[in-house]
């Protein structure tokens, strides 16, 4: 039995692994536009999304290796274009979304630890990806809720990385020794049937930062990230991810001097004419059927549920059975939203 590792509603059957210019920084359901649910009915009464979408109604990534000011550069772009600022995902992104007042435990966020991935990468419980997996599912549902946004507001969104790239760090943490062969084989699987059903970034802006430079900054801020680890991460930017992500999005590549220039890199955005891509062959249909998929998180989040053995991620029916319950006994967990005891309504049993 494997363990899901998305919980919007946690699950009761382990069949799937699973582990203006001010800026304007993400949070969930920000806007009252946002807060209305849309549906068939609204389209077939007259809602379309086209007629909201202006010049910056764009989704842009803005990649690069570890500590290389991406988040930075991010959110002073988002300043000066007045788009939607939504920082990197951490482990506990699920939380946040699903509006926990604080962190839950590894237990259900899953099962898997940063800080236990920079102490030993080479973890024999399988962390290293359990870790990959998780984050990529954290960056699937950010990048939803991006596409989300863009498409209700039409207000643009900045992101620090999309899913599309995250296959760099499976790669370096492969090249390390970090997971195993079957470990790619399973990631490859689960990316293949799960980012096909979204469109890439309309921008990915790179910022080149030596692996050496990046090692120095890390290890300043007390993190021991290898060298050779990081050197991986750059060399498969360069020869795997910005080739391939070229020639269906906008590329734009800095260094770290130049990102200090954010007015620089801003005028350079502006005049890119965004005249490749699979967004151009969106209209009004297209864009409804999306707004479907990403609105509906828990429908996104099985798309990387495959039911197959892998120790890394497989836990055994009688540990998923105690962390579920676990689960249910946290406090507003066991019942139904909108379940009364006071007035005795009748209870629901979340599933």
């Amino acid at each position: 039995m494997a363990l899901r590792a998305i919980r919007l509603v946690f699950p009761s059957v382990a069949t799937g692994v699973k582990t203006a210019n001010v800026v304007q920084k993400a949070s969930m359901h920000m806007t009252a536009a946002r807060k209305l649910q849309y549906g068939w009915w609204a389209f077939a009464l007259g809602e379309r999304t086209t007629p909201r979408l202006k010049q910056f109604s764009k989704i842009i990534s803005v990649d690069g290796n570890l500590a290389s000011g991406k988040g930075a550069l991010a959110q002073n772009l988002a300043d000066r274009l007045g788009m939607l600022y939504m920082p990197e995902p951490d482990t506990f992104y699920l939380d946040k979304m699903s509006g926990e007042k604080a962190p839950l435990s590894i237990d259900f966020n899953g099962m898997c630890s940063l800080e236990k991935f920079y102490a030993d990468p080479k973890a024999a419980d399988g962390n290293s990806y359990r870790l990959q997996l998780w984050m990529y599912n954290m960056r699937l549902l950010q990048y939803a809720e991006a596409i989300q946004h863009l498409l209700t507001t039409g207000q643009g969104v900045i992101l620090e990385r999309s899913p599309f790239s995250d296959m760099v760090f499976l790669d370096a943490m492969f090249k390390q020794g970090y997971i195993r062969k079957e470990c790619v084989h399973h990631y490859n699987e689960i990316k293949g049937i799960s980012i096909c059903e979204f469109l890439p970034p309309h921008l990915v802006v790179y910022v080149d930062v030596p692996a050496e430079e990046v090692h120095k900054k890390l290890k300043l801020s007390g993190k021991n990230v290898p060298l050779p680890y990081l050197k991986s991460i750059e060399d498969s930017y360069k020869k795997s991810f910005l080739p391939e992500i070229g020639e269906k999005s906008e590329l734009l590549a800095y260094d770290a001097t130049q990102i200090q220039d954010v007015e620089r890199v801003a005028e350079d955005i502006e005049y890119l004419k965004f005249e490749k891509g699979p967004w151009l062959e969106q209209d009004d249909v297209t864009y409804h059927h999306m707004r479907i998929l990403v609105e509906d998180k828990q429908r996104v989040a099985s798309l990387t549920h495959i039911p197959k053995f892998l120790p890394e991620i497989t836990v055994g029916a009688h540990d998923f059975d105690e962390k579920y319950y676990a689960y249910k006994s946290l406090p507003g967990k066991k019942y139904a939203q909108g379940y009364n005891a006071d007035v005795g309504d009748k209870y629901i049993w979340l599933k």
